[in-house]
């Protein structure tokens, strides 16, 4: 069984590793790493990044690398979420991407993860062997064990019944108890 709670696209490689590996939309294979592979996306992908770092105290560093995803920006967006953290909302602060949104994860999740690692931004960088050089550097850099590992427990859906209510889908979009959606103010 996997030590890491969100099941995504990744490789596991030796779990005491600091080093994680984020190639946005690159596939590569790293030595002595924890853990690494793509992320596409600026909001569902960053949360499965940030739950599976922060249940490995181990891993203290995150490698960011590879070519941006057009349009979604998904590791700028990371980026400014270890820099700025989120707001009120969930949004992450000064983020590019086009939905930078926390939605399933707490802010005691958020900032265990800002607290726990250190970004080392190589995005554009698509030589594996010169990310393998960074993860070797970053592995005799090992400061040691965060402490114990954080489980963010993922939400699930539930199907209730709305029987002439309305649910908000989003913070902008409501959804009728006869499916029809429509846009709706928020103060």
């Amino acid at each position: 069984m996997s030590m890491y709670p969100w099941s995504g696209d990744y490789k596991e490689g030796d779990a005491e590793s600091p080093v994680a590996v984020v190639t946005l939309s690159e596939r590569y294979s790293f030595k002595n790493a924890a853990i690494w592979g793509p992320m596409k996306t600026e909001n569902l992908g960053i949360e499965k990044v940030v739950a599976n770092v922060i249940s490995n105290p181990h891993i203290r560093f995150l490698v960011i690398c590879g070519k941006e995803i057009r349009g979604h920006r998904s590791g700028k967006t990371l980026i400014c979420l270890v820099e700025n953290g989120i707001d009120d909302n969930g949004r992450i602060i000064e983020a590019p991407g086009a939905v930078p949104y926390i939605e399933n994860l707490d802010k005691g999740a958020v900032d265990r993860f800002r607290e726990q690692i250190e970004v080392e931004d190589m995005i554009g960088v698509s030589n594996e062997e010169e990310v393998q050089k960074m993860v070797n550097q970053l592995i005799e850099k090992d400061p040691g064990s965060f402490g114990e590992p954080y489980i963010a427990i993922k939400f699930k859906e539930q199907a209730t019944s709305m029987q002439g209510s309305t649910a908000a889908l989003h913070a902008s979009i409501e959804l009728s108890p006869w499916g029809d959606i429509s846009s709706m103010e928020v103060d």
